[in-house]
């Protein structure tokens, strides 16, 4: 069967990347102009990523930024893009975002992933005091699940201790995954898949299809739910959209050597003498985005929804200019016909 552009849905990934020339508060204030922007232009949900020890985004606490953005928005679902479990208290989470769905009712997704999101020795430094290392992230999800609908196993150490506040109604729930671990554990505990192929294209398949041949039904989840996580920046040109990739580009071939720093401009890039190793780099690197004129963008994408049977994309879009990104998200609702939201102007300037 094949999909048509009015059976995607489309959500937006933020990493909150700060520019070269540009501070973290101007990352962060952009993160709130684009929600505003994109759930004008009928995106469905608007979710907040979370990196440590690094100069370059500015997204340690997702969860803050969550309600600083469900507040500037009106109907828009927002979330976590996602919190990584392996370092908190599942109980902790649990509450955190049972608040949020007190303040937001039905706004509020939680999405979960195993990465550390940092260095070696930061991962150490946010785990302070408690259990380190991913063999524990199956029973944090676990725990997690479990105090979000109040429901431990009577075995339990911890049965019988309860979340609050109560919530009429819990988050969506979703496990990241680039990954067979986390696919599998998706599976497991009848969860939600957001899968990353902007991070790992090649195995997309196979794990797809681990998941949905795996997945047990559960209370949160009757049946398999897949969105994809994909790198996508568009505009009028392809030479303007090469332009704009050649920033991420530099990023994304400095951050394979562990240097963590600002979005390069485009200028900063075309100065840049690539060697021949690194241009075969960035040109493995290509194989994970989708970029040029917004014709190329849909059919690329509608490949994609066909490939995998998928029906709703996270869209991730840094580059160093703030409006090219604004207009990269509109581009691609214009191809595919989003249907834009209207609100009172007067209320979303009270926000």
């Amino acid at each position: 069967m094949t999909n048509s552009s009015r059976h995607i849905r489309f959500s937006v990934l933020d990493q909150s990347p700060i520019r070269e020339g540009g501070t973290p508060a101007d990352a962060l204030n952009e993160s709130i102009a684009l929600a505003q922007h994109v759930e004008v232009l009928g995106y469905h949900r608007y979710w907040l990523a979370e990196h440590h020890g690094t100069d370059g985004l500015a997204g340690p606490a997702p969860e803050i930024m969550v309600t600083r953005i469900a507040s500037a928005t009106q109907a828009m679902r927002v979330g976590s893009g996602g919190v990584m479990l392996s370092h908190y208290s599942p109980y902790k989470v649990a509450e955190t975002f049972k608040v949020l769905e007190n303040m937001f009712p039905g706004r509020i997704d939680l999405g979960v992933g195993r990465a550390p999101g940092s260095d070696h020795r930061t991962a150490i430094a946010l785990a302070y005091g408690s259990q380190v290392g991913i063999e524990y992230f199956p029973a944090k999800i676990r725990d997690m699940a479990g105090f979000l609908i109040d429901e431990l196993p009577n075995e339990h150490p911890l049965a019988g201790v309860r979340a609050t506040p109560r919530a009429d109604g819990i988050p969506e729930i979703w496990i990241l995954a680039s990954s067979e671990g986390s696919t599998n554990l998706a599976a497991q505990f009848g969860m939600g898949l957001s899968y990353a192929h902007f991070i790992n294209p090649a195995d997309t398949d196979m794990l797809l299809r681990t998941y949905r041949g795996n997945f047990k039904p559960s209370k949160l989840l009757a049946q398999p739910e897949v969105s994809m996580g994909i790198f996508v920046l568009c505009a009028e040109t392809e030479a303007e959209a090469e332009r704009l990739v050649s920033s991420r580009d530099l990023h994304r071939l400095r951050a394979d050597r562990g240097i963590h720093g600002p979005m390069p401009s485009p200028e900063t890039a075309a100065k840049y003498t690539y060697t021949e190793a690194e241009n075969r780099r960035v040109h493995q690197n290509r194989q994970r985005l989708i970029f040029g004129t917004p014709e190329k963008v849909k059919s690329e994408i509608e490949t994609m929804a066909d490939r995998y049977e998928t029906n709703e994309f996270i869209i991730l879009s840094n580059c160093y200019d703030f409006a090219a990104r604004m207009r990269s998200y509109e581009l691609i609702a214009e191809a595919f016909e989003l249907a834009p939201r209207r609100f009172d102007d007067q209320r979303r300037k009270a926000s």
